[in-house]
């Protein structure tokens, strides 16, 4: 996960950044998480890598700045995708929650950030939007225990 979430979008970004710069124009659409604004228990490497991915998107953000390049970071919330189901996790509240985002939305929401040039993108539901939003702004400790519940393995049970 290190390495696809890390490694791989780093050296991607770097090879692509190049070629932009010199054409100086670009657009690039980085795919971080709501899960990236706090500390995720039962999921804890696959948040600490989206919030690599988030601060890595803003950081190029700001080193482009005048270049003709945007960077944009999108940060859906829980998608209806195969991604619970790779994550076995599934037998979590949230993953066997119905009220997942339509990719869709997801997808449209982030390209319409992208073309605005925006920084940062909570895409979803307005409930998604929301907890990620509130996430960023909680104390760590809070928002994992917050988290804990819908992440515990076993939790959509009981």
């Amino acid at each position: 996960m290190v390495e696809l979430n890390c490694v791989s979008t780093l050296h991607l970004a770097k090879r692509v950044v190049q070629d932009m710069v010199a054409r100086n124009e670009g657009r690039i659409l980085f795919t971080s998480s709501v899960a990236s604004q706090a500390p995720e228990p039962f999921q804890s490497v696959y948040s600490a890598t989206k919030a690599f991915v988030q601060f890595l998107a803003l950081g190029i953000r700001e080193e482009l700045t005048n270049t003709g390049v945007t960077v944009t970071a999108l940060l859906p919330g829980p998608t209806e995708t195969e991604f619970f189901d790779r994550a076995e996790a599934t037998d979590t509240k949230l993953g066997a929650s119905d009220s997942k985002d339509d990719p869709a939305q997801v997808a449209r929401q982030g390209f319409e950030g992208l073309m605005k040039g925006e920084a940062s993108v909570f895409a979803g539901s307005g409930s998604s939007k929301l907890m990620g939003k509130l996430s960023a702004v909680l104390p760590d400790a809070i928002a994992g225990k917050s988290h804990k519940p819908m992440l515990r393995p076993g939790s959509a049970q009981g």
